[in-house]
């Protein structure tokens, strides 16, 4: 009976076994380039924390939140390590999300890995690999991150570096801070970049989520969901801990209307909508999360 491996590619796992590629070498093969921006899967049992991380204290909320968040969406961002021998790695970046990989119960994670000598090498991998046309917005920012971070950047030098304004910079950066749902609407090409800088500007992630929510449900353009964004065509009613957010252009909504809203998102534990036309037209919208939460709401509507 033939047993699957885990194929890294001829390039990566010849690196990766080679004792030449040790953080501890002075050595550097021709074929390092070749595993520079590479993805592997790292057993979590053989990446040890680095001793030099100036962040000791984690919040364990935060934490885990984003375990949960690992559970439902996987890791977005991939840590990073440095090869200190063969199946023996120190982590460089990405803490928050080992540990709540961790909480989460993975056994192994993705990992950018770094290798003996490659600081130049990575820094000029990630510059050009940032002028490809196809990268999408996370992408982008990710790489900008990377460069900030383990080539001991500021948003100044890098501007410099990219060829890009530092406000630029700071708004792909900014990104990174939304939630897991709207980074992964970005990367699949749900929502455009234009719709996420307007949702940036919002520091309130329940809000960020119900107007992405009004932008995948009613197909908002980028115009639209900047005058969300401003308040403009919003209205939000403060009842039972819950913010209900309406469109102003649909018509606003009765308080008999409002209390029915409330008690639908009782009963279904989900930001249930009413858009409602001026004509009197209009639906009802229950969000879900996964096939589980679906199948969960179904079970309620049969009941």
């Amino acid at each position: 009976m033939s047993t699957k491996r885990n194929v890294l590619g001829r390039g990566l796992s010849a690196l990766l076994e080679n004792a030449k590629t040790d953080i501890t070498s002075n050595n550097q093969l021709e074929a390092e380039t070749k595993v520079v921006g590479a993805i592997a899967n790292i057993e979590i049992s053989n990446i040890e924390i680095n001793p030099f991380q100036p962040r000791t204290n984690f919040d364990e909320n935060a934490l885990n939140e984003l375990a949960s968040s690992i559970k439902e969406h996987g890791i977005i961002q991939p840590i990073t390590v440095r090869k200190l021998g063969y199946d023996k790695f120190q982590l460089i970046s990405g803490e928050r999300r080992f540990r709540a990989s961790q909480i989460a119960g993975l056994t192994s994670v993705p990992a950018y890995i770094r290798i003996a000598n490659d600081q130049t090498m990575l820094e000029m991998a990630l510059v050009e690999n940032i002028q490809r046309e196809n990268l999408n917005a996370i992408e982008v920012a990710i790489s900008y991150k990377r460069l900030i971070e383990e080539c001991d950047l500021t948003q100044e030098q890098l501007s410099q570096k990219v060829s890009k304004q530092r406000s630029t910079i700071t708004n792909y950066l900014r990104l990174l801070k939304l939630p897991v749902e709207i980074q992964l609407a970005i990367q699949n090409n749900d929502i455009s970049m234009g719709h996420a800088r307007a949702l940036i500007n919002i520091d309130n992630t329940e809000k960020q989520l119900d107007i992405y929510q009004q932008i995948i449900l009613n197909n908002l353009s980028v115009r639209e969901t900047e005058d969300f964004a401003r308040g403009a065509k919003t209205a939000l009613t403060e009842s039972s801990n819950n913010t209900i957010l309406k469109k102003s252009t649909k018509g606003n909504l009765s308080f008999e209307q409002l209390k029915v809203v409330e008690d639908l998102r009782s009963v279904f534990n989900a930001k249930v909508n009413i858009n409602r036309e001026t004509n009197g037209k209009g639906k009802i919208v229950i969000p879900f999360k996964s096939d589980n939460d679906l199948k969960r709401i179904l079970d309620l509507l049969d009941a």
